[in-house]
């Protein structure tokens, strides 16, 4: 008989007690326990499920033999009762219980031998369709009844994509986002799966598996949009009307519309099945075509696919008359016309639908006012609406004015349009100058453009107020440059002859003028334009004492800023339109640094230039005629100046706060920013930063964080409480290079408990004066006032704390250590 355990087994009183065994090895006379019973003259005995595998001695040792199985029966209750000598009990009986543990001695295995499903092409990605099963008999309790599902083969693989996934603890399959967006059953209608299934969540190398097929049918999706949908406007079914049906590819749906475009009113519903409603009636010539979209959601109201767009057509019926284009149509006719001449196109419009027969319009005369000389003098084409002259010629002193009713008829509706025909006056009369010379004239060069500088007059016999008897007026003679501008008068037919572009005496000086008087409607056959219709005249220019002209508004020129005084720069150039001689000079040199040659125009630098003062450097050159006007003017120079590496590096700032607190415990650092005043590349200054000091070697060393920035680092903890000063080299890589040793203070010193430099007052050089004290004082109540000022602002103004200033902030520990100072 072999221990229980591997310490030899345990033993103890009786009592109840509780026994975990695992299960799967085949054991002889294994032992549990040992009971101990206080005399040796009593014997155990064991009662309940032993089922011929668990036994007791009658010493008291408790063990089992044969094979454990889990699956079979997980718990054995016992009973152990000791009895004396006669067979007496004088202890117990008390329950043992022996649990079972599970070893994974089981093997998942699916439920069915196959499994088929079908799937709706363009499914909701990661939406299960079906679902594979497995069991396993292990522990449920433990990881050995763990199962854990995958896709081990599918067949096609399209492009070596997944277009199935299955979810590893339920079994659920469902599309991938590929899946969802190509699977399409006329390319390939069904797919092939290999699901395995392995218990111990499948992570451990003795875990058991089991695989089947799984066969999926690829049906067409159904969510899609129907075709145009077509209306007849103004329906009289009842309502609301069937008009098309949307569906998902699986019931349970809900269903809802939304405009694409914002209307008065949307004449559309939908039910729970999905079938489109129109619901009022709808009138074509209101709106022909509506687009709205069809959506499907979930029960928790996520879209299920994407919306479809639903497009439903009005067509037409003929419920629309005829309308005229005006209340009434106006055309003339000139008198002298012949039989069959247009008159003009008569178009009346219906609001039916075009190009069908419900907006076929026909037309007809039905009357014409006065009948004078005869009735039927004139006929419109029944398609074309052209209307013609079907008799003689008409007169208009016999006749000024006709007025027709025409008729415009559809299939089924007729309207009565006016039409009135005004009988116009040929123009048989040519303008006629009331005289043809209108001698010279003199004028300054100086007169502004748009002046009027001479009115002439032709008159024309024609109908007043008509093409005819209207008269324009051009210059056809003298004027190649379009000096002049004639403008007429409507109602008297006067021209103006006006200034167009400013005159130059110095390059014409005297213009021989020729103008024409002229209908804009054609002159009738046998009538011609003659000398009666031409006027001359002889426009003197004078002279005008002008002031000079610059060639250029502005003149421009660059040069380096470290360039040689006395250097030309640019020759500036204006001449004067008489002839005269001309000076030029200079002002708005603020700087002094330019001079300009009087007689030449050359201008020179007269004074070290400088880029960082000015870069761009304008003055004005003013030009002066010397004939005794003095008249000028004025252009602009503008001097670019480039830059040279004159300005050595800097500090951007005064540096005069560093401080470590002291003594130090770790290595610390500080970081400075140097600047240069010179023109930077455009990817910015490049700095080269090295101590300055030999001495400082052993206590600092720098390193470069970018082109502008450095830092300081200390290289030990042993440092005095004192003030060092340290210097630091700052080369700019310029041409030449320029170098600068800089120097600010790093304070090391004792710190309060919220970390800032504290220094007792007797420890201070000297206690401060009452003078001194007063004045601290002073700065203190500013302080406060100033913090009290950006209380307001936050409160009020800016409720944002992000606002205050730092060194507001900063001035609550300084003030109160001034106070402390003080007092």
């Amino acid at each position: 008989m072999t221990g229980y355990g591997q310490d030899g087994g345990f033993s103890g009183p009786l009592k109840p007690m509780t026994f975990p065994i695992s299960e799967g090895e085949e054991k002889n006379n294994q032992v549990i326990f040992q009971f101990k019973a206080d005399a040796t003259d009593k014997k155990f005995q064991l009662s309940g499920e032993t089922d011929d595998i668990f036994y007791i001695h009658p010493d008291g040792i408790l063990y089992y033999t044969g094979l454990l199985d889990r699956e079979k029966k997980a718990v054995y209750v016992l009973q152990v009762e000791v009895l004396d000598a006669g067979g007496n009990r004088v202890e117990g009986p008390v329950p043992i219980t022996i649990e079972v543990l599970d070893i994974n001695d089981n093997r998942p295995v699916f439920l069915q031998r196959q499994y088929n499903g079908t799937v709706r092409q363009s499914s909701r990605p990661g939406k299960p369709f079906m679902y594979v099963n497995a069991t396993d008999r292990d522990d449920p309790t433990t990881l050995h009844a763990q199962l854990f599902y995958r896709i081990a083969v599918q067949l096609p693989k399209i492009n070596n994509v997944m277009y199935f996934q299955i979810n590893n603890k339920t079994g659920g399959i469902s599309l991938t986002r590929a899946g969802s967006q190509e699977l399409d059953p006329f390319k390939n209608a069904r797919y092939d799966l290999v699901v395995s299934v392995m218990d111990m969540g499948g992570q451990a190398e003795n875990s058991f598996s089991d695989t089947v097929p799984v066969n999926i049918v690829v049906e067409e999706n159904i969510w899609k949009a129907p075709g145009t949908v077509t209306i007849k406007e103004n329906s009289t079914e009842p309502y609301p009307i069937k008009i098309t049906q949307v569906r998902w590819n699986e019931p349970g749906a809900h269903y809802s519309l939304t405009e694409k475009e914002e209307l008065p009113r949307f004449p559309f519903s939908i039910d729970h099945d999905g079938i489109i409603y129109v619901t009022q009636p709808l009138d074509r010539e209101e709106k022909d075509l509506y687009i709205f979209y069809a959506a499907a959601k979930d029960d928790h109201g996520l879209p299920l696919a994407r919306p479809l767009e639903i497009h439903v057509e009005v067509t037409d019926i003929n419920d629309n008359p005829p309308i005229c284009p005006a209340s009434e149509t106006v055309f003339e006719v000139q008198e002298n016309e012949k039989i069959g001449s247009n008159i003009g196109v008569f178009q009346a419009y219906d609001m039916d639908q075009k190009d069908t027969v419900n907006s076929f319009l026909s037309y007809t005369i039905v009357e014409q006012r006065p009948v004078l000389p005869s009735d039927g003098l004139f006929l419109i084409q029944n398609v074309a609406g052209i209307i013609q002259l079907a008799k003689g010629s008409l007169r208009k002193q016999d006749q000024p004015q006709y007025h027709l009713k025409v008729q415009v008829a559809d299939p089924a509706f007729k309207t009565i349009c006016d039409v009135t025909i005004n009988v116009i006056d040929i123009n048989d009369q040519i303008p006629i100058f009331e005289k043809n010379d209108y001698g010279n004239l003199t004028i300054d060069e100086s007169v502004a453009v748009g002046t009027t500088i001479l009115t002439i007059q032709a008159t024309d016999g024609d109908e007043p107020f008509t093409g005819s008897s209207k008269i324009l007026y051009s210059i056809v003679e003298g004027d190649p440059d379009r000096k002049f501008v004639i403008d007429s008068d409507p109602f008297t037919n006067a021209g103006y002859v006006k200034i167009n572009e400013p005159l130059d005496f110095e390059i014409v000086p005297i213009y021989y003028l020729v103008i024409k008087a002229e209908n804009p409607e054609p002159l009738v056959d046998n009538i011609q334009y003659n000398s009666s219709s031409y006027a001359r005249f002889i426009l003197r220019v004078s002279d005008v004492n002008e002031p000079p002209l610059f060639s250029q508004a502005l003149y421009e020129a660059q040069i380096s800023e470290d360039a040689k005084i006395k250097t030309k720069l640019i020759t500036v150039n204006a001449t004067d339109p008489e002839g005269e001689a001309i000076s030029y000079s200079l002002s708005e040199d603020t700087q002094g640094w330019l001079r300009i040659d009087g007689v030449t125009g050359e201008i020179f630098t007269t004074g070290q230039l400088d880029r960082e003062t000015a870069k761009n450097y304008r003055v004005k050159v003013i030009a002066t005629e010397k004939g005794g006007s003095y008249l000028t003017s004025s252009a602009y120079f503008q001097l670019t100046l480039l830059d040279v590496n004159d300005n050595p590096p800097r500090l951007v700032k005064d540096y005069t706060g560093f401080f470590f607190c002291h003594p130090l415990t770790t290595l610390g650092s500080i970081i400075f920013q140097a600047t240069d005043d010179d023109q930077q590349p455009p990817w910015g200054p490049q700095f080269d930063f090295s101590l300055g000091d030999d001495g400082l070697q052993n206590d600092w060393e720098i390193s470069k964080i970018n082109g502008t920035h450095a830092k300081l680092s200390t290289k030990h903890t042993n440092f005095e409480e004192k003030v060092y000063e340290v210097s630091v080299k700052i080369n700019d890589r310029g041409r030449p290079p320029l170098e600068n040793t800089v120097s600010f203070p790093v304070t090391m010193c004792k710190c309060a408990a919220d970390g800032w430099c504290f220094r007792p007052a007797d420890s201070l050089p000297g206690i401060p004066t009452a003078g001194m004290a007063i004045g601290i004082l002073l700065t203190v109540i500013l302080v406060i006032g100033d913090l009290a000022k950006w209380a307001r602002l936050l409160t009020y103004d800016n409720p944002s704390p992000i606002s205050v200033p730092y060194h507001y902030l900063f001035s609550i520990p300084v003030m109160y250590f001034l106070l402390i100072s003080i007092f």
